[in-house]
């Protein structure tokens, strides 16, 4: 029987030297091929070359190291790249690059499609297909920064990630809890956990479960909507842990003295918009330490609904601060590209013909 090379991508440090040990080999030099990867974004045997040749050609028998492929990329007219990727079994997910002045942002997958079905949210089209691995989750940030290094002439801005792209980060944990000690770990991909913030629809026990990992980035919660009857039609998660439920997890969420929960929250005219929406929007998240983020609903599975208008996003920014809770507008970035929030879809004809239907 064919022995399968074992995937180094998404190994930790600690399985890297196991994993040397059971081809036979030094403990230690697990370390080494670890920080070549993460630190050194070396992904192919013949760089490692603190490595022996006789190491190197033992690597390539047992092992293989699999980023996602970069099918297509696009960029936006505010300079936001999004990218196509297309992983080993074929399956494709999409990320996006964000440039701004002080620091570059990355919007990352963690699943292909995504179960939630909210409706304001592209992804929900196509429905779900599998879990990515803890390596497709930091392939993404690795071939995203080594591509815009390389090509682009980045400086070293500081990073942030956010677990915001295709699919639900909880429902994943287990890989994205592998994903996010490898990303904050300082002898790997180095970016601190306070750069790392995971987006979540409301799993309430998976909540409670984040907050007892290794590495526990920032929270955002995806909330949109202030009562019961209008979340239930907005995110279907709403029916099973509704949104007493979801503050009452956030009060225990662990936070350093600095950090804040943040609340998303996507205003849709005439559905969640109203003055009395932001006043309900403050007590609910009186207990806690708490940031809002505002953003008109962007293009995509609408079902006839429409974004709220600036003046009316004003008028709820407003209230929020009046009221003593810091609260932010979130300018659009890639809305050209369907790079937005809640824009990113696997590409098929189905969703280009839907997406061209909306557009006219």
């Amino acid at each position: 029987m064919e022995v399968q090379p074992q995937e180094l991508l998404g190994l930790t440090s600690l399985e890297l030297c196991r994993f040397l040990q059971s081809i036979g080999e030094q403990a230690f030099r697990g370390k080494q091929i670890y920080r070549s990867i993460y630190q050194r974004r070396q992904f192919q045997y013949d760089h490692f070359t603190d490595l022996s040749l006789r190491l190197r050609r033992k690597l390539r028998q047992f092992s293989r190291i699999t980023l996602p492929l970069n099918h297509t990329s696009q960029l936006s007219a505010d300079g936001t790249r999004k990218y196509l990727f297309v992983l080993a079994d074929g399956q494709k997910i999409e990320s996006v690059f964000i440039p701004e002045p002080a620091r570059s942002t990355l919007c990352i997958s963690t699943q292909v499609g995504c179960p939630m079905d909210c409706k304001f949210c592209l992804t929900a089209l196509i429905g779900f297909t599998r879990n990515l691995t803890g390596g497709e989750i930091v392939g993404q940030v690795l071939r995203i920064l080594s591509d815009e290094a390389e090509d682009k002439g980045t400086s070293a801005k500081p990073i942030n990630i956010v677990l915001m792209g295709m699919g639900e980060p909880l429902l994943n944990l287990e890989n994205v809890s592998t994903a996010l000690s490898i990303m904050a770990d300082p002898a790997g991909v180095g970016i601190p956990a306070h750069r790392i913030t995971l987006s979540t629809v409301g799993l309430v026990p998976k909540i409670l479960e984040l907050a007892r990992q290794p590495v526990v980035p920032n929270l955002a919660i995806s909330l949109s909507a202030t009562t019961d009857e209008v979340r239930n039609r907005l995110m279907p998660v709403n029916r099973r842990f509704p949104i007493s439920d979801l503050i009452a997890a956030c009060e225990g969420f662990p936070l350093g003295p600095r950090q804040r929960l943040t609340f998303e929250y996507v205003l849709i005219d005439g559905v969640n918009d109203s003055d009395s929406d932001a006043r309900r929007l403050v007590k609910l998240v009186a207990r806690l330490r708490a940031k809002v983020n505002l953003l008109a609903l962007n293009l995509g599975q609408q079902n006839g609904m429409r974004p709220s208008p600036p003046r009316q996003v004003g008028r709820f920014q407003e209230i929020l601060v009046s009221k003593g809770l810091p609260a932010y507008i979130r300018r659009p970035r890639g809305a050209d590209i369907f790079a937005a929030c809640g824009q990113l879809h696997r590409p098929s004809a189905g969703c280009a013909s839907l997406i061209r239907e909306r557009v006219l």
